[in-house]
């Protein structure tokens, strides 16, 4: 269980839901952990969670699509820990509605932090990867970038968008030794999908061949297999943690 031991790892959206049960699976696997969130309050209870595991922590509370804060946190960053070995994308946004009602600024809150966050924080970090010849990238996707969903448009484009920049920084930095994968979560128990009514939840299931929603710590596990030494020979890929639902 100490898979990552002596690692450094960030983690953005790492407030709650998904992105904090990979700070405290990476924790609990030997890292130490920076938690980004929108918030200083979730950044900084996370951190403590983290803390309470025996590792280092630190908290920032960071918009990922603004390109100054995530400069600055990222300089912040590597000045306070030396080195970044894993990095996750992993904050989201939903503004869901249909494309004919959709609003610019619902579509541009979406792609800036859904997309544009991911970027800017990669690239923060690629010049400090691509010299440690090695490191490893993993961006939260989704099954809607891979089937798309009505009222989602925006959601979708940015989760496709993710997949498609996955594959290609997997193909510039490999000679250097960095991976970069995605994860594709299916739906998973958290507070975006808590406001489901049970008529959609009772839907929904019917798709999911295993028959129940995924749990973020699913999603934490495989993180953890792409952090560590098992994800070694893994680049440029797609793993849909779905309960089959678009096998």
């Amino acid at each position: 269980m100490n898979e990552l031991t002596g690692q450094i790892a960030v983690v953005t959206g790492a407030g709650r839901g998904i992105g904090k049960a990979i700070a405290l699976r990476f924790a609990a696997a030997g890292a130490d952990v920076v938690c980004v969130s929108r918030t200083e309050a979730n950044s900084t209870a996370v951190a403590e969670e983290v803390r309470g595991l025996g590792r280092r922590s630190w908290a920032l509370a960071v918009d990922v699509s603004d390109g100054a804060q995530v400069m600055a946190a990222g300089e912040k960053i590597l000045a306070e820990t030396g080195r970044v070995d894993i990095l996750v994308n992993n904050a989201g946004v939903t503004r869901d509605g249909l494309l004919m009602r959709m609003s610019e600024a619902d579509w541009d809150t979406v792609l800036g932090t859904n997309l544009r966050g991911a970027f800017l924080f990669t690239k923060a970090f690629t010049r400090t990867l691509l010299k440690q010849r090695s490191g490893r990238i993993i961006n939260i996707a989704s099954v809607i970038g891979l089937i798309g969903n009505a009222g989602q448009a925006n959601y979708a484009a940015s989760k496709a968008g993710l997949i498609g920049f996955t594959k290609s920084v997997a193909r510039e930095l490999g000679s250097r030794g960095v991976t970069c994968n995605a994860i594709a979560p299916g739906f998973i128990e958290t507070d975006m999908t808590a406001v489901l009514s049970a008529d959609i939840r009772t839907a929904l299931l019917k798709q999911i061949p295993l028959g129940d929603f995924g749990k973020a710590e699913d999603v934490a596990a495989a993180a953890v297999y792409l952090a560590g030494p098992g994800g070694r020979y893994v680049t440029g890929q797609v793993l849909s943690i779905d309960g089959g639902m678009v096998m």
